[in-house]
């Protein structure tokens, strides 16, 4: 069964996208928000060749956008030990209505999440209550493993 994923007009009005991305940028923003291994959650599992592969472009540049994307725009994680990969503001813009669907749906990716500091990146943009608090179970799994202390990302970040 086909997933659709619908990007808000108002992604072309965020000044973020218009004044500071490249067409490359946008091009590639838009790729990550609706590729066919996006989830309900925001983090997916995904490989810098299937990027490369889906966009025509070379691993190289993938990896320069990833970077890109990373450290200038602020706008993802990716861990290249797990190959998953977060979309910052998922939850603002995609994570805005619940129900039980809705949130056994939630439930059932969270569950997958290899990195859980995965979910807590996410969990930071998600304004509904009972949608976060879902997220926020999972990173309390996270701070248990790791002694009360949430593990830093940033040193996970290898190219």
């Amino acid at each position: 069964m086909a997933k659709f994923r619908m990007v808000c007009t108002d992604f072309w009005k965020n000044p973020m996208v218009s004044e500071e991305m490249t067409p490359e940028d946008r091009y590639f923003y838009l790729y990550l928000l609706t590729n066919p291994h996006t989830t309900q959650t925001g983090i997916y599992k995904i490989t810098k060749k299937q990027m490369a592969f889906d966009l025509g472009y070379s691993i190289e540049s993938v990896h320069s956008l990833m970077e890109r994307f990373i450290k200038h725009h602020k706008l993802i994680r990716y861990n290249p030990e797990t190959r998953e990969l977060a979309m910052k503001n998922w939850g603002k813009y995609n994570l805005y209505r619940g129900g039980k669907q809705m949130m056994d749906c939630i439930f059932s990716e969270l569950k997958d999440v290899e990195d859980l500091s995965l979910i807590q990146y996410v969990s930071e943009s998600i304004q509904k209550q009972e949608i976060r608090s879902l997220f926020e179970s999972f990173c309390k799994q996270e701070e248990l493993i790791c002694g009360n202390e949430v593990s830093g990302h940033e040193e996970k970040i290898h190219f």
